[in-house]
C-alpha cells in the first residue's frame, strides 16, 4: 500500500494508473490495497470514471473501460516513436527470426510500447504494454544507462534505498554499458530468455539522453553461436530509428 494522494484529481489518476499497471480486472478490495484510498473515496472515483467511459465493471471486477481504450489507439496512431520505430523493428524480427521491443522508461518501471513477436513457437512472452522494473534486464540497463545523468541517479536512489551496495553495483555496469553502446542479458526478468538492447537516441549529440531502447529477445536455446550477428543487428537498427527520429 502507498500513501494516497491528497487531491481528487490524484486520487481518480491513481485508480487509473493501478487498473493500467495491473493488467487484469481488480476488485475493490484489491484497489483499495493498491491505491491506499478509503473503500468509501475508491467508490466515488469509480462512479466517476465508469460515468465518463474510463472503467468498465463486470461482476464486481474493474478495468479499464472503452475511452482509455481509445486513448490507447489514439497514442499507437499518433505516437511519433512507434511510427519512426515500426518499419526497422519488422525488419530486425523478420531478419533475425526473433521478437523485438521498444521500450521506454517511466518512473522506476521499463514500459513496452511496441512489440514484434518471432513466428517461432517458442518465443519471448514479453507483451506490449507490460511494465517491469528498471532494477534488471537489458532494456531497463540500456534506459538508465544512457538517460540524463540526474535522473538515472535519482531513479537509483529510489530503487535502492536500503541497498547501497546493489546500488554502486549497478552503477558501475551501468558505465561499462555507456562505453560498449549495448547490453546483454540472460534470463535476468525472464527465465530462459536472452536479451540484448541498445539506446534510440532523439538527437545526434553523442551525450544526449536516450528516448527509449530497442531489444531483441531470444530464448537460450537458439543464441550459441549467434551472440555477435544479433548484438550487431540490434544496434544498427537503433541507429536506424536515431536516425530517423534526427531527422524527420
Amino acid at each position: 500500500m502507498q500513501d494516497a494522494p491528497g487531491t481528487g484529481a490524484e486520487r481518480i489518476l491513481l485508480v487509473l494508473a493501478s487498473l493500467a499497471h495491473h493488467g487484469k480486472a481488480m476488485s475493490v478490495r484489491e484497489l483499495v490495497g493498491k491505491t491506499g484510498l478509503a473503500q468509501s473515496t475508491l467508490y466515488r472515483q469509480i462512479a466517476l470514471l465508469k460515468r465518463w467511459g474510463f472503467v468498465s465493471e463486470d461482476g464486481g471486477r474493474y478495468a479499464p473501460g472503452p475511452v482509455s481504450l481509445q486513448l490507447a489507439l489514439s497514442f499507437d496512431l499518433g505516437s511519433h516513436l512507434v511510427e519512426a520505430s515500426r518499419g526497422a523493428m519488422q525488419r530486425l524480427a523478420q531478419a533475425s527470426g526473433e521478437s523485438v521491443g521498444l521500450l521506454v522508461a517511466v518512473k522506476e518501471q521499463v514500459i513496452c510500447l511496441e512489440m514484434i513477436e518471432s513466428l517461432h513457437s517458442l518465443r519471448c512472452s514479453f507483451e506490449k504494454g507490460r511494465a517491469v522494473s528498471l532494477k534488471a534486464g537489458a532494456s531497463a540497463k540500456s534506459l538508465l544507462a544512457f538517460m540524463n545523468e540526474r535522473r538515472c541517479a535519482q531513479i537509483l536512489e529510489t530503487m535502492f534505498t536500503d541497498d547501497e551496495a546493489a546500488r554502486m553495483a549497478l552503477a558501475e555496469q551501468l558505465a561499462t554499458i555507456r562505453t560498449e553502446g549495448y547490453v546483454v542479458s540472460d534470463s535476468e526478468v525472464d527465465p530462459g530468455v536472452w536479451g540484448v538492447s541498445a539506446p534510440i537516441f532523439a538527437r545526434t549529440a553523442r551525450g544526449s539522453p536516450s528516448v527509449a531502447s530497442i531489444t531483441l529477445m531470444v530464448p537460450v536455446t537458439r543464441v550459441p553461436g549467434r551472440e555477435a550477428a544479433l548484438i550487431d543487428a540490434t544496434r544498427s537498427t537503433a541507429r536506424e530509428i536515431s536516425r530517423r527520429l534526427q531527422t524527420d
